[in-house]
């Protein structure tokens, strides 16, 4: 009794060509008496029908990979150092000023000027949550175009140029173009 491991639409990468390709057709062939397929082949358009074992799943895009080893990044608030509490009541949290770790020490990360803060607090504030939520936000853009990729004839026309536009940021973000 066979199992089908890919799907119609799905990348495959094609051991004997050496290169991926879309599954075309899922092929069982049916045994009478048999309530499962005795046997499932895949066709992949190039001429003939392949075994699952000549098959396997599509990896990632290296170029697209991004890693998160244990990078957690937050906001933590530091103290102002430049103004006391009492003289910058129109900052959001008056006395403090965020800032980005990146890293697991408590001191790497991203600062804003002092002079900037206290002229557009309220942007600040909000570069600080958007840079803490940055990994968070490419993995899931690149679990997204991957997937759209992956069923590309499926996904509805409006969601192309997006899924066009995620691919060209995380190349951007990969490769700094």
């Amino acid at each position: 009794m066979a199992k089908a491991l890919f799907h119609k639409n799905q990348r495959v990468f094609v051991k004997p060509v050496g290169t991926t390709a879309l599954v075309e057709k899922v092929l069982p062939q049916w045994v009478k008496g048999l309530d499962e397929p005795f046997r499932i082949t895949y066709d992949v358009g190039f001429g003939r029908e392949f075994e699952e074992t000549e098959l396997e799943p599509e990896q990632a895009d290296p170029e697209l990979a991004l890693s998160d080893a244990g990078d957690h990044w937050r906001v933590v608030r530091a103290p102002n150092g430049w103004k006391e509490a009492d003289e910058c009541g129109h900052h959001p949290q008056p006395g403090s000023v965020p800032v980005v770790i990146t890293g697991e020490t408590e001191w790497g990360g991203w600062r804003v000027p002092g002079a900037e803060y206290d002229l557009y607090p309220d942007k600040i504030e909000m570069q600080a949550r958007i840079l803490s939520s940055s990994l968070d936000l490419l993995n899931v853009t690149r679990e997204l175009v991957t997937l759209c990729e992956m069923n590309d004839q499926d996904i509805p026309a409006f969601l192309k140029p997006l899924v066009k536009r995620g691919r060209l940021v995380l190349k951007k973000v990969v490769h700094d173009k």
